[in-house]
């Protein structure tokens, strides 16, 4: 730590950092527009200049930017020195002078970092009356609206999109004394994170398209601290309403999860909530009833002979209270046999072997990385932007010789040019990572898992070696062994996207071969793991149970299994009972079905891929009859009761209570309001129905309160709805709930790890799959995942929609030489699509799409050529 002097007063900083952060994390008050905590400092605004002093009886001093000056020790500034604020006073002035005066109707009014630091360095004037500067906008996609007349220049948008997320059709385009932001035409950005440039942008140019449609001032929204339920990475995000309708997600700061960022899927994949698919009644073979009549049925047959089938997209508290009612033997995962030995697998490699999990801030640390089977980017996206950052770590060896302090961003990327650190990728066809990959590698599921097994053996002969493998493969094992042995934080990253455990365990191996390598594998949707840690059979098995009655619970069988196989298997009950929220093709085949609250309307807890029990809150009351499914199949009338008797039935599991204080909880007597206290319109809203303000929901299953009414102190992570102090009124005053810039909350990070590693290594798997053999006439079938499309639930929000792939065949080039544009494929005529990437004899089909979203890939078919 050092030293140093703030206007006459001696602080402790980080001596690492510079003066602006030292300043922010000291609770200070101080503006700036281009820093930014993930992406370092440039120096262009000119925002947060201060007067920095000799000594002590300098009495002159001179501006310095305190966001390019480090925090040595006995530095000596002052931020209220009358010339440094007549300095910050006069930038923002001529950032002003073309910047429009339409804060009334801009989408980022009240939450607009320009409005607060515009308020904090005094200017309340404008004094030019000449003619602005303005632009035409763009359209870039459904995500996000463009309003460049509001741009400030402070380049943020464009060091976020290419030099952070990776992108590259987005740019500054300069002329004279003239810089306009955006694409070179109008379109789609095709980064799979522009969507965070709405947080990142510090005024208006870049705001949410999706609010747009149903938009509400921030101070108007009711929010509550959620997790993202598109994939199993666990990002954390706060969930808006207003009318009862879920208006938006932004992210909500994790410092060992999401950081700062969220995927595009993640932030715009919410409208499913709000969709016209929603069921919202008891439906009774077919016909609405009320949720009286509906629970009398319910419990008529629940008396009966029944079984139940669980979900990975349901809360632990759902499936338990599910596998309460129908009995722990008759209860089923609701995945696949093949999946439920994977995640088994899987499970039994982190828990038993000496591997360890590491978070997405732990991942970003890694300077070697081996992507095995794993499309990182349209499977787990956010740790897709972790491994972009993790290529940066070795190329900083240049910059310590150099000694440029790391938060010094422009210097650091002229350091190190284009150099990256070494990335490998063995997969089925392209990545979106490949264009920062040392070395990528194309094979057959199998194929990929012998590479797996080579790099394994040439880090440690102990590990079985693969037979008859080429030279040229053999070769490339032993460079990645060699960059992983040379690394300080190596890392393997693997998953069971293409259903292989040959794969998973050639990941082990090489994990194992080599001590101290982390492993992560993705999980594709939001309670995976967790769902794969209550141990239950899988839907396998239930296909041989006896019963009259099947209770599914949020879980469309349709995109687990090929439609035949779903309507034979509902076909053997006489009654079907159905939990869920969208309605869909087992909805349909449903006698009895339940509405049931989707994640912005309840409660629960989810694991992620870490091992990580993190909880979500309702951010708006179910309608009724909605309503938690744990409620519909269970006697719980206090949602903390049913996790202790979770806790208590499944020890594994025993840390949910721990992951968010219980309902009891108050901060001096009183709950943590859901609403900011600028909440405005409670009677107004409502005046249709009276004129007297109705009282709030209540809440008695949470620490939350549904009203502005409330504790003002910072509560524990878990409880963290939103991100609002004095002064600070856009999400960048997360920084004053921070242990340090860029850290851990102040109140802790929300969630508990269960899944550490750490353990002896339990001997090296040795079944060997033998080297892929094309046939004449069929194709292996292998799922091709995309971010917009391939999960079930962000297929139903709007935009999303828009970018989400139709049906296709993909082949390599030689192989579709043969064919037109389109082929039969499994009974549909599909379009063809020739790929290079794709191995000969292997066949991409895009998952989760139907008509193919219920097959289980990889699998042989043949494909026949249309007349």
């Amino acid at each position: 730590m050092a030293t140093v002097y703030v206007d006459n007063r001696a602080y402790e900083m980080d001596g690492e950092q510079n003066l602006l952060q030292g300043c922010l994390q000291l609770g200070m008050d101080l503006p700036y527009f281009c820093w930014h905590p993930a992406m370092g400092s440039v120096g262009a605004c000119r925002q947060c200049a201060v007067k920095q002093f000799k000594d002590e009886k300098d009495q002159h001093g001179r501006i310095v930017m305190a966001c390019m000056t480090p925090a040595a020790e006995g530095t000596r500034i002052s931020i209220r020195d009358p010339e440094a604020v007549e300095f910050r006073k006069a930038i923002i002035e001529g950032l002003m002078i073309n910047h429009p005066h339409d804060c009334p109707v801009c989408d980022e009014g009240g939450e607009c970092h320009l409005q607060d630091m515009t308020v904090m360095t005094g200017h309340n004037y404008r004094r030019y009356t000449f003619e602005k500067r303005t632009f035409r906008n763009q359209y870039l996609g459904p995500f996000l609206n463009h309003e460049m007349n509001r741009c400030i220049q402070c380049y943020r948008c464009v060091r976020f999109y290419r030099e952070y997320a990776g992108g590259n059709d987005f740019n500054a385009f300069a002329l004279r004394n003239i810089v306009f932001f955006g694409r070179d035409r109008d379109g789609v950005l095709e980064n799979e994170f522009a969507g965070n440039l709405v947080e990142v942008c510090p005024t208006g140019v870049f705001t949410d398209a999706t609010l747009k449609r149903h938009y509400t001032r921030k101070w108007d929204l009711r929010m509550a601290p959620s997790i993202c339920v598109h994939c199993g990475l666990g990002c954390n995000i706060t969930a808006a309403e207003r009318y009862g309708m879920l208006r938006r997600l932004v992210n909500r700061y994790h410092g060992e999860v999401n950081g700062y960022f969220l995927c595009d899927r993640g932030r715009f994949g919410y409208e499913f909530v709000n969709s016209e698919r929603r069921i919202r009644q008891p439906l009774l073979e077919g016909k609405a009833v009320s949720k009286e009549d509906a629970l009398t049925r319910l419990r008529e047959l629940a008396s009966g002979s029944v079984i139940g089938i669980g979900s990975p997209r349901a809360s632990l508290e759902s499936n338990f209270a599910l596998r309460s009612l129908v009995g722990e033997n008759r209860f089923y995962a609701g995945i696949s046999g093949a999946e439920s030995r994977l995640w088994k697998l899987m499970l039994a490699i982190l828990r038993d072997g000496p591997a360890r999990t590491p978070s997405l801030r732990e991942t970003e640390a890694c300077d070697a990385v081996f992507i095995l089977g794993e499309d990182v980017t349209n499977i787990s996206p956010r740790m897709a932007l972790s491994l972009r950052q993790s290529v940066r770590r070795q190329p900083m060896e240049i910059v310590e010789q150099l000694h440029i302090p790391e938060w010094m961003d422009h210097a650091v990327r002229e350091a190190v040019q284009e150099k990256k650190g070494p990335l490998f990728i063995a997969s089925v066809s392209a990545t979106r990572l490949d264009d920062i990959a040392a070395h990528t590698y194309r094979a057959a599921p199998d194929d990929l898992a012998r590479l797996g097994f080579a790099v394994a053996h040439a880090l440690n002969s102990d590990a079985p070696e693969p037979a008859g493998l080429p030279e040229s493969v053999r070769a490339l094992a032993g460079k990645i062994a060699g960059a992983l042995k040379a690394a300080k934080h190596p890392l393997i990253v693997s998953g069971p996207s293409l259903a292989g455990a040959a794969i998973i365990q050639a990941a082990a191996n090489i994990a194992w071969a080599l001590p101290g390598t982390k492993l992560a594998f993705t999980a594709p949707e939001a309670n995976s793991t967790g769902l794969a840690m209550m141990e239950a059979p899988a839907f396998d098995a239930a296909q041989a149970d006896a019963a009259d009655t099947v209770i599914i619970l949020e879980n469309d069988l349709a995109r687990r299994f090929p439609a035949s196989e779903m309507e034979q298997f509902l076909a053997r009950f006489r009654h079907v009972v159905v939990l869920e929220y969208l309605e869909n093709a087992t909805t349909a085949k449903a006698e009895l079905v339940l509405p049931a609250a989707t994640f912005a309307e309840a409660a629960g807890s989810l694991v992620n891929n870490e091992g990580r029990v993190q909880r979500f809150f309702p951010a708006l009351a179910p309608s009724p009859p909605v309503q938690e499914s744990w409620r519909w199949l269970g006697s719980w009338n206090e949602f903390d009761d049913l996790a202790a008797a979770l806790a208590s039935a499944m020890p594994q599991l025993a840390a949910v209570t721990q992951a968010a204080p219980s309902a009891s909880f108050r901060m001096t007597g009183a709950k943590v309001p859901r609403e900011p206290h600028r909440y405005s319109g409670r009677t107004a809203m409502l005046a249709n129905i009276s004129v007297h303000e109705p009282k709030p929901p209540a809440d008695p299953n949470s620490p939350l309160a549904f009203s502005m009414e409330g504790s003002p102190d910072q509560p524990p992570g878990a409880l963290q709805p939103f991100f609002w102090t004095p002064g600070w009124n856009s999400i960048q005053a997360v920084n004053k709930f921070q242990e340090e810039i860029a850290g851990a909350l102040r109140q802790g990070d929300p969630g508990v790890r269960i899944l550490e590693g750490g353990g002896s290594n339990p001997g090296f798997f040795d079944v060997i799959p033998a080297a892929f053999e094309p046939r004449a006439d069929e194709w292996l079938l292998v799922p091709l995942y995309h971010i917009f499309g391939s999960e079930e639930l962000s297929r139903y929000a709007p935009a999303v929609s828009q970018l989400a792939p139709h049906a296709y065949v993909a082949l390599n080039p030689r192989d579709a030489e043969k064919f037109g544009d389109e082929v039969e494929l499994l009974g549909q005529r599909v379009p063809l699509t020739k790929v290079a990437e794709i191995p000969p004899g292997v066949a991409g089909v895009p998952a989760g799409v139907p008509p193919f979203a219920g097959f289980g890939f990889p699998m042989w078919s043949k494909i026949a050529r249309l007349p």
